[in-house]
């Protein structure tokens, strides 16, 4: 079958470079590839760095992007549909009715985020018998929800290549001075600093307060409304160091590699997303200085409830590789979203999150032919608390994250490595906790047999069944002590002695009949 992997590897651990190897893997086999980028700056960048380790071979590679007169491109096209070209990097012109291969062998996708629906029902024509890479720093959640989900595998970048540092992130109100100081310790130390300000409209009256600000600093612009000649030629002035401060809408956002850039100041930053910020920082950092971001909120307007808790994810997640954590962070604030369509948000709220990766997870079993699992449902109130105490994992998500883990158990085998794995970081469990696994146990063997709940109602244990579990269930109550009554079809009362409403007796009784 065809490859179909989602690589992550956060920003600046060297994702491109394995794609160079995969790229250079395909073309020694024959096979044509091609590299579709989000960004013009990014195609540039791309082209630059392949066209130059892979100098030394017989590789043909071609840029395909705005920059490409009609001519140019005709012929690329022309000459990419009869195998004469083997290596392909462009932008979503890629997706154009007109780009055809002679053989495709391997498509490469950068940053799959930044692409439309639209642009994806097309690369899916493309990728029927190809070998499909696509990477990634911050799986969006729905990229990241199929691979936990098993649509796609996964691999992930862990190691940090050599030198590299983490980031220090900070969030604050904008202030001039702290800009002043920002800017001026940078240029002190000869680098060069990126200025976010994601409106075109008013970017000239934000550069021309800059440049009050510290007048001795040499400014530019690069927006996507400017002639592409003009802003290639501000892009390329600062990647070679002519100017200092480069005063730009989110056009760097994807894998732009300055090595002098150290310090990225974003405005209004409660306008992006979690991803595009931890992207955007990603800009900075490559190299062995130590890099600041600057995530500055406005001075007058109020930010939103979830416009903070994004500030305080990519506050707290400022170490290296956390891109991954990043986008699960998202996930719980977002939701997973429409995984199937257009909708980024989905009716997750109508079922809740479990319930919709149950659901989800139980269709694609069905798409793969594999052996479907019935989801779990039975409820079991026996009247005693099990719950995780807060003195045994402290942090509310952790614990939050057990009880999910607990409540998707499939098997005692499931319970035993919860258990296992609790016991590893937090030490030995507490009784609580001991019963909430119990309970957990009894639960799956009740919805084996059928057993749609047991709740206990001294002096009675009251459970009810599938209809058509009847007969079974019936004939398991019928082994155990105690006055058996059953009231209608599904219903029946078991009338238990007084000291069996012990906790552990009950439980004791409960797994002789479920035969646990």
């Amino acid at each position: 079958a065809a490859m179909d992997r989602l690589l992550c590897g956060d920003v600046g651990y060297g994702k491109t470079e394995l794609a160079m190897r995969a790229a250079f893997k395909a073309v020694a086999g024959g096979k044509q590839v091609a590299v579709l980028v989000p960004t013009t700056v990014l195609c540039v960048q791309h082209g630059r760095t392949f066209t130059e380790r892979f100098a030394d071979f017989p590789v043909t590679i071609e840029v395909l992007n705005r920059f490409r007169t009609t001519k140019e491109a005709r012929d690329i096209t022309a000459r990419a549909r009869t195998g004469r070209v083997d290596i392909i990097i462009g932008t979503h012109r890629l997706l154009s009715g007109d780009v055809g291969f002679k053989d495709l062998g391997l498509l490469i996708i950068d940053e799959e985020q930044r692409f439309g629906v639209e642009h994806k029902e097309r690369l899916k024509k493309m990728r029927v018998n190809v070998d499909v890479l696509t990477m990634t720093a911050t799986p969006i959640p729905r990229t990241l929800h199929m691979s936990l989900l098993g649509l796609r595998d996964i691999s992930s970048l862990a190691t940090p290549p050599l030198d590299r540092r983490s980031i220090v992130t900070t969030v604050t109100q904008y202030r001039p001075e702290l800009i002043k100081k920002a800017i001026g310790r940078e240029l002190n130390r000869q680098g060069q600093v990126f200025f976010l300000h994601n409106r075109v409209r008013t970017i000239e009256k934000k550069a021309w307060e800059l440049s009050k600000l510290v007048p001795d600093a040499k400014l530019a612009i690069a927006h996507g409304q400017m002639s592409k000649s003009e802003l290639e030629k501000a892009m390329i002035e600062f990647v070679v160091g002519k100017t200092d401060v480069l005063v730009c809408t989110t056009i760097i956002e994807s894998g732009l590699d300055i090595p002098n850039a150290n310090t990225i100041i974003i405005n209004d930053a409660d306008r992006f997303g979690l991803a595009e910020l931890h992207q955007l920082r990603g800009r900075v950092g490559r190299y062995k200085h130590k890099a600041y971001a600057y995530m500055l909120l406005p001075a007058t307007r109020s930010i939103t409830p979830i416009a903070a808790k994004r500030l305080k994810a990519i506050e707290e997640y400022s170490h290296l590789g956390a891109g991954f954590r990043i986008a699960l962070r998202d996930l719980e604030i977002r939701g997973a979203g429409n995984i199937l369509g257009a909708a980024q948000s989905g009716h997750i709220q109508i079922v809740g999150y479990q319930m919709y990766c149950e659901l989800l997870a139980e269709a694609v079993r069905k798409l793969k032919n594999e052996p479907s699992e019935p989801i779990l449902t039975a409820v079991v109130d026996l009247g005693f608390a099990a719950y995780i105490p807060k003195n045994y994992i402290p942090i509310s998500r952790h614990r939050m994250d057990v009880y999910r883990k607990i409540a998707v158990a499939r098997n005692d085998e499931d319970l035993e490595q919860i258990r296992g794995e609790l016991t590893d970081v937090y030490g030995p469990a507490p009784e609580e906790v001991g019963m909430l696994l119990e309970s957990a146990e009894l639960r799956i063997k009740a919805s084996r047999h059928g057993i749609k709940s047991i709740v206990a109602s001294e002096p009675n244990l009251v459970f009810s069944f599938d209809k058509d579990a009847a007969p079974d269930a019936q004939a398991l109550l019928s082994k155990t002590t105690g006055k058996l009554r059953i009231a209608e079809s599904n219903i029946a009362y078991l009338r238990l002695e007084k000291n069996y409403f012990e906790p552990k007796t009950l439980i004791i009784v409960l797994r002789k009949m479920l035969n646990c």
